[in-house]
């Protein structure tokens, strides 16, 4: 986990201990076991994880794949 990811696991556990829900305004914020990020799911730096959100949005375009690019605009509209 790259040192970025870890400060956020960190700022995140310290929101949870003392129940913050919003950190800078609405920028970031804890739903459930989300972490937001103006508004978009936050994805650690991992692999792993990133392919699989990746691989989920191109499946729904596999009746009409439109490329490379779509596929990014179809992830970075949720996710950050």
């Amino acid at each position: 986990m790259r040192s970025k990811d870890k400060d956020i696991v960190r700022v995140v556990e310290e929101m949870k201990k003392t129940k913050v829900k919003e950190l800078r305004g609405d920028e970031w914020k804890i739903e459930g076991e989300l972490v937001l990020k103006e508004g978009k799911i936050y994805v650690l730096k991992d692999k792993k994880l990133r392919a699989e959100v990746i691989q989920l949005h191109h499946d729904v375009l596999a009746a009409g794949y439109g490329g490379r690019w779509k596929t990014v605009e179809l992830v970075t509209r949720n996710y950050w």
